[in-house]
């Protein structure tokens, strides 16, 4: 459907429900292992594979991640949560329940406020409410192969933390904003990698339209989502597609799909005609969970400060734009480093700072293979940075033999003042060193000496600083890029003067 009349005819509403799985040592409910990429069916015990008689344990450090979450999401954490069952048969849960919460979450009435760029570049501003957040465990996982499909249950009874929207966002772009803004928070917080490709974090999409100002249309839920770009693909393709049988006069069906990422379109999974009754009742093992006064404690000692703030902090307090201040702020272990670096440097260095950081030091990471969370253990520290940024800043080095110094660094794990002195790269700055360059210069191109005189007698001046950018050139070959260009620029002029 390509009316953009009609599309503009109609609302669409959007709620999210992201599930992340907590860093946790060990499972929700029992002492297993909690790892990504263990051989399969390693990682299980008579708990999370539900024998009977087995008694479930809660991981107090699942429920103070969970409530980490909660309290950056802005979310009333209440006086008592508790768990419920929540009954539904499949494969990849083997006691055919799943302990969640429904009743009494422990995040409720949360918000979110949204900023950042979406399509064609636009700002995007928005409040999307949060609902809830709940604990839960995660089911096993199914691969298929052919007609056969395996079972592999080391997932099962893994930390699951669900965040639940209200259906704020309108279209694609602003739902893809909701979750790198939430994935950068949680990684922040250090309490999931959101690895997206490895399922750490997925999300599930509700999405309807109706007539403008007319409230919600039939739901459509879009399941297991794992990239933001496949969120924001499929959520805009989905409003198109429900656009077009509207417009048609047909019905849309509830249903859930699936996003087909090789075909750039949803497709039919399962019909949902009424909501599913899950039939929840009190987990009977697990009493209420009241958080006492140290436990919130603790929680508020864990928070951070948050990429959103962080990112206005940086902007005002060290002069960035806040393209570049969102940029640092991609990863915590990249803003700490930048922080430690720009406070060990002069203020005046703080731009170079992060032109290496954003530019050089990020490309040769890249080409190493290190990722920028693991910023810090480079061997290039904030130190060693903030010292070279403060030797180009007051002449010590020209630009040119800092970078060579910042790559020597990274191979060499040495201090870069001792590589410059070593490589006798410190600026030239004696006005009568600088001159017998220039007199050499001057030997070999006196023709270019000529035509710059001329210019300048001619009023020919942008020709005249062409000239003299291109002598100046020529003087920093000569002293191996050593010479200080504004002392040679000088010079260089005098000389052309008094021709």
């Amino acid at each position: 459907m390509n009316n953009p009349a009609a599309l503009g005819a109609y609302q669409s509403f959007i709620g999210l429900e992201v599930h992340i799985h907590l860093l946790t040592r060990t499972k929700v409910f029992c002492g297993c292992r909690s790892a990504f990429g263990d051989e399969p069916n390693t990682n299980v015990c008579p708990v999370c594979l539900g024998y009977p008689g087995v008694l479930p344990s809660l991981n107090l450090e699942a429920m103070r991640m969970s409530c980490m979450v909660a309290k950056a999401l802005n979310c009333r954490i209440p006086e008592k949560t508790w768990f419920e069952r929540k009954q539904y048969f499949y494969p990849d849960m083997t006691k055919n329940y799943q302990i969640s919460q429904f009743a009494s979450p422990l995040g409720q009435e949360g918000h979110v406020d949204m900023e950042g760029r979406g399509g064609a570049d636009t700002l995007i501003r928005k409040k999307v409410r949060i609902r809830e957040c709940h604990l839960e465990e995660d089911a096993g996982k199914m691969i298929h192969t052919g007609t056969v499909s395996l079972l592999d249950y080391n997932r099962a009874g893994v930390s699951l933390l669900e965040i639940v929207t209200e259906p704020d966002m309108e279209n694609g772009e602003e739902a893809e904003l909701f979750i790198q803004q939430l994935r950068r928070i949680v990684r922040y917080l250090g309490v999931c990698d959101g690895n997206m490709e490895e399922g750490s974090l997925r999300a599930d999409a509700n999405v309807s339209i109706n007539l403008r100002g007319k409230g919600l249309g039939r739901k459509v839920e879009i399941k297991n989502l794992n990239s933001s770009r496949f969120v924001r693909l499929a959520l805009n393709h989905e409003i198109t597609r429900q656009t077009g049988l509207l417009e048609e006069g047909r019905t849309v069906v509830q249903e859930t799909r699936l996003w087909n990422e090789n075909r750039d379109q949803t497709e039919p999974m399962r019909t949902k005609e009424n909501a599913q009754d899950y039939r929840y009742f009190p987990e009977p093992d697990l009493p209420v969970f009241s958080p006492g006064r140290a436990f919130l404690k603790s929680v508020e000692d864990a928070l951070v400060e948050l990429p959103q703030r962080r990112i206005g902090r940086l902007a005002a307090e060290y002069g960035l734009e806040e393209e570049q201040a969102d940029m640092i702020c991609e990863e915590k272990a990249l803003a700490d480093y930048f922080e430690a670096a720009a406070g060990a440097a002069p203020k005046t260095a703080v731009p170079r700072i992060v032109n290496w950081l954003l530019g050089d030091i990020k490309h040769i990471m890249g080409r190493e293979g290190i990722a920028l969370q693991h910023i810090g253990t480079i061997r290039l520290t904030p130190a060693r940075l903030a010292a070279l940024a403060a030797a180009e800043e007051n002449g010590g080095v020209s630009g040119k033999n800092a970078r060579e110094a910042l790559e020597a660094v990274m191979r060499e794990d040495r201090d870069p003042l001792d590589i410059i002195r070593e490589k006798g790269w410190e600026r030239i700055s004696d006005p009568g060193v600088i001159a017998g360059a220039v007199r050499a210069v001057r030997d070999a191109e006196e023709a270019a000496f000529g035509e710059a005189k001329a210019a300048g007698q001619e009023g020919n001046v942008k020709r005249q600083r062409t000239l003299t950018a291109y002598l100046v050139g020529k003087v920093l070959s000569a002293t191996g890029g050593r010479a200080d260009p504004k002392i040679a620029g000088e010079q260089i002029a005098a000389v052309i003067e008094d021709m």
